[in-house]
């Protein structure tokens, strides 16, 4: 007993750890863009993006470990109990996610409506989860994701949005955004998300 509680800990530290260093990375912004700026121009740009893409990565590492090992143990800590129902809520709001996501490097009308694709898909598909799931590790990883984006959609009040490598505009860019998105959607719900995840999306 005393093994098995050391190692929920274990991994739940492995989640926590990687958050802050995914999340937090890609905050240094929010927080203050001219202290952002004045390091990029003090250690080079090349050198601060391996260093932020390195971070980065790690976190997502141990993010994908942790969550994933609290999932396989079946001793994740309950918080709440969604209803069945809420599922089907969860998949409507999914929707939107990946012809979000798409949009965001596909100027058109869909990314000028939006302003900002990328952070709204985020947010579409953290809030998604924190419906249908109610442990303490989908409180940590869905919520913490949302309060991020959050954060970051305000601070972009304030802030010029950092340059995202995008394809030229064309007038089919909405089209093939949202066709693609719905496809790979699909894809999830047919067995992607289960063979990714290890969790069926339907069931």
């Amino acid at each position: 007993m005393i093994f098995r509680h050391d190692k929920e800990s274990e991994v739940m530290l492995l989640l926590i750890i990687g958050l802050a260093l995914f999340l937090g990375v890609h905050s240094v912004s929010i927080v203050d863009q001219s202290r952002r700026d004045r390091a990029v121009e003090r250690i080079g740009a090349i050198p601060w993006k391996l260093a932020y893409g390195l971070i980065a990565a790690a976190g997502l590492v141990l993010i994908v470990i942790g969550y994933g090992d609290i999932r396989q143990s079946g001793e994740a800590i309950l918080l709440y109990s969604p209803p069945v129902w809420m599922r089907h809520v969860s998949l409507l709001l999914l929707v939107p996610v990946f012809p979000l996501l798409l949009a965001a490097y596909l100027p058109g009308r869909i990314q000028r409506a939006t302003k900002h694709p990328m952070l709204l898909a985020v947010k579409f598909w953290a809030l998604a989860h924190l419906l249908s799931n109610g442990t303490l590790a989908d409180l940590l990883l869905f919520g913490g994701f949302l309060a991020w984006a959050v954060a970051d959609r305000i601070s972009l009040k304030r802030r010029e949005p950092p340059p995202v490598p995008a394809a030229p505009a064309g007038k089919w860019n909405d089209l093939i955004a949202v066709g693609a998105g719905l496809a790979i959607y699909v894809a999830f719900i047919l067995g992607l998300h289960q063979w990714l995840i290890g969790v069926p999306p339907i069931g």
